[in-house]
């Protein structure tokens, strides 16, 4: 039986007619447009051609909703002189031959870039030489044109899908000559900067697309994971599931209490024939629980230990040293100082994180949606002791991922439970399990201080506190702090590199183990530069009203293309200089200091940099906000937002990253909350955990910036640059400044009535 999303809206109406289509439809094919046969030229790994001229391209990365399979075919298309409507996508199984698989960072783009487009290009190079030699003809004579090599001197012609039944073409480019091939200049592109339309949209809208919940193999049971009474500490001693032996479709339960680190201290799973067995069987299945000192954790306990961190001065790693900020600012008459603070934040994908995975003839096969599957593999051959190789990670469609899927805890979880109840497992996390056991955003608490004349910052002294999750996932990649003292997460401080012209700067980075112990901190889009720039934009607008200038003049006159903010060929040339025009372009746009605005209204400026100095995104943003002062509710009406991205390579995909990340970070800004209570998340659905809605959605006007430079992505910036952007409208608005994330009515009527 064939199950379409169509089949299921009209099955839902008829009740049983859906059990039976979920009970007896079979796994999905994997999220392929194109399948490929052992005689196809395969070229570079990842091209792929047949006889017929379509290409193939392989994509190791997960497909989110950003379309980054489109934007990698324009890549290679661009350089291959192919006709568009002969690329396909493929999504293969994640082997070590692709490479790491790993999507996150805004990187997919950037990293992709010169790879795939020379890829294109030394297939095209191969084609020519192969027609020349078809053609007894000079390859310095021929070029390609739309799947077509053409001589210049005789006018022959010949396509290629001809070049490839004639001629067996076997050359592999070394890294070398991939070197030296010289691509396209950006006034040349016939492909790239073109919006075409994504590959991947027509399989979304006629649900033949499969996402890793669709997933159906024969005789596999659904896992549904039992709440823990605290995020972590929580030791299951020993079930009774009695009463839940009367659930028609109950297989059993699966109890782990000493857990493992990827997943959680403990972990039970209840098992059924259906998932609605599985989860009725849970409610009936009863616990004993052995729980630490976790359980007696607040929010507000992860709070003082990141300020006892600060004023005991004892554990922080230096992480940015530029002149002499400590005696400098001791010495500087004009000082400021203040506090900026975010809260937990859940990522909230709409599909809730699930993995079905089974063991057949010695390999375990794992189906599901990951952002990191080369972690997943190592993770699950480290638990089970098996090679590598023995792991099949098959890649689907994922419903968002904003850094979740980063993780291994639904797969590794999935496989335990498999290799427990010998029988093929799919695990779904409920939307409380997944709200309440998700890797959050860190608590943060940060305190900068700044010296200051008349007109500009001399010095300028940030102290960072957070959850390191880089140092629970991949502690490899913790760098040497400047001192020498140990390791730090770059990923948790990254944005205090800002690319203001400050004489003295010094940033310290402090790891908040507590709250890595009781709330394990994970990637939550844009990761640190989602409270850094919000402490950071906000401290410079504060410093702008202390010397009595506009934000926008003093960002400006901060904003000096010099030093280590001149910028580096390729990936961050002009530096300082691209920030600024950005700034000035979303200020213009938006009439920033020119509109006339109603009462109680403001206009706040923000200008960020991505989270990487080497590979900086290059974005400017500007609210207007209305604040009603009886009420203290916020009301977006508008944001402008320019991006410098170098090159688009769609620029339609571009534009709907932009406005999807911007209303991702107003959400963050003045909707999202997450809590911690006596260990536990407090909120488990969408009836106390409220995202921005529809209705609330302000007007967006995106300008994209091009300039020719290297590629950047374009999916995190906009996240981190609206909550300051916003912040700064409330103080223009009704003067008051709110200092926490996320900005919410009461803490403006508290600050009303205070000040």
């Amino acid at each position: 039986m064939k199950i379409t999303r169509r089949n299921i809206l009209l099955s839902s109406a008829k009740g049983l007619g859906l059990i039976l289509a979920y009970n007896f439809t079979p796994i999905p094919p994997l999220i392929k447009q194109a399948q490929t046969a052992n005689n196809d030229w395969n070229h570079q790994l990842f091209l792929t051609m047949n006889k017929k001229g379509i290409a193939t391209i392989h994509i190791n990365k997960c497909e989110l909703g950003q379309h980054v399979g489109t934007a990698i075919a324009q890549m290679v298309a661009e350089e291959l002189e192919i006709d568009w409507e002969k690329i396909r996508l493929d999504y293969p199984t994640a082997e070590q031959k692709w490479g790491i698989f790993i999507t996150g960072g805004s990187w997919s783009i950037h990293r992709s870039f010169e790879k795939f487009s020379k890829i294109g290009a030394s297939a095209r190079i191969s084609l020519i030489n192969g027609a020349a030699e078809i053609l007894g003809i000079n390859s310095n004579d021929c070029y390609a044109e739309k799947g077509y090599v053409k001589s210049k001197k005789n006018n022959s012609t010949i396509s290629y899908a001809d070049i490839l039944r004639k001629k067996n073409i076997s050359k592999n480019f070394s890294q070398k000559e991939l070197d030296a091939i010289k691509l396209k200049k950006f006034n040349d592109y016939k492909v790239i900067g073109k919006s075409f339309p994504s590959l991947d949209v027509p399989s979304k809208v006629t649900g033949k697309a499969k996402y890793g919940i669709d997933v159906f193999v024969p005789n596999m049971v659904y896992g549904f994971v039992f709440e823990n009474p605290t995020r972590t500490g929580s030791f299951p001693l020993k079930i009774n599931d009695n009463l839940a032996k009367a659930v028609d479709g109950y297989v059993g339960t699966f109890m782990e209490k000493n857990g493992n680190k990827k997943i959680n201290s403990g972990y039970v799973v209840v098992f059924g024939e259906t998932y609605w067995a599985a989860e009725k069987a849970s409610k009936l299945v009863k616990v004993d629980w052995q729980t630490d000192e976790n359980k007696k954790i607040n929010s507000s306990d992860l709070r003082n230990e990141a300020i006892k961190l600060i004023e005991e001065n004892k554990k922080g790693l230096l992480f940015v040293n530029e002149g002499n900020a400590k005696a400098s600012i001791s010495n500087n008459k004009n000082y400021h100082k203040a506090v900026y603070e975010t809260s937990l934040a859940y990522h909230g994908c709409m599909e809730p994180m699930n993995c079905t995975a089974f063991e057949k003839d010695g390999k375990w096969h794992i189906h599901s949606s990951s952002q990191f599957y080369t972690y997943v593999i190592q993770n699950i051959a480290s638990a089970l002791n098996i090679d590598k190789k023995n792991i099949i990670c098959n890649q689907y469609y994922a419903g968002t991922g904003f850094g979740r899927r980063i993780e291994a805890d639904y797969c590794l979880l999935a496989v335990f439970a498999s290799n427990y109840i010998k029988r093929p497992v799919k695990l779904i996390y409920s939307r409380e399990y997944d709200m309440r056991f998700d890797f959050h955003r860190s608590l943060t608490y940060q305190t900068i201080e700044a010296g200051f004349n008349e007109k500009k910052i001399d010095t300028m002294i940030h102290n960072v506190v957070a959850g390191w999750s880089t140092k629970r996932v991949v502690p490899g990649w913790m760098k040497n702090s400047l001192d020498r003292k140990g390791k730090l997460d770059k990923s948790s401080t990254k944005g205090s590199d800002h690319w203001y012209n400050i004489p003295n700067q010094l940033v310290k980075t402090f790891n908040n183990e507590l709250s890595d112990r009781v709330a394990p901190s994970g990637f939550l889009r844009a990761v640190s530069p989602g409270w850094t720039f919000w402490a950071v934009e906000s401290f410079i607008d504060e410093l702008a009203i202390k010397t009595s200038q506009d934000p926008l003049e003093f960002r400006i006159n901060h904003l000096i293309a010099t030093g280590k903010n001149k910028g580096k060929f390729p990936h961050s040339v002009g530096g300082a200089d691209r920030l600024k025009n950005v700034l000035i372009i979303a200020a213009g746009h938006a009439g920033y200091g020119v509109k006339k605005l109603e009462k109680n209204v403001g206009m706040g400026i923000a200008v960020i940099s991505a989270q990487e100095r080497k590979a900086p995104i290059w974005t400017a943003c500007v609210a207007e906000v209305h604040v009603n002062q009886q009420s203290g509710e916020i009301t977006p009406k508008k944001l402008t937002i320019a991006m410098d991205v170098g090159t688009a390579i769609n620029i339609d995909a571009v534009k709907k990253q932009i406005e999807g990340s911007a209303l991702h970070g107003l959400s963050l800004a003045i909707h999202e909350n997450i809590t911690l209570k006596e260990g536990r998340i407090e909120q488990g659905n969408f009836d106390n955990w409220t995202p921005l809605r529809l209705d609330q959605t302000p007007k967006i006007s995106v300008i994209v910036v091009q300039n020719g430079h290297f590629p950047v992505g374009a999916g995190e910036p906009a996240t981190t640059v609206v909550a300051p952007a916003i912040g700064n409208a409330i103080a223009n608005a009704v003067g008051v400044r709110i200092r926490s994330l996320p900005i919410t009515r009461e803490k403006i009527k508290l600050a009303l009535k205070s000040s």
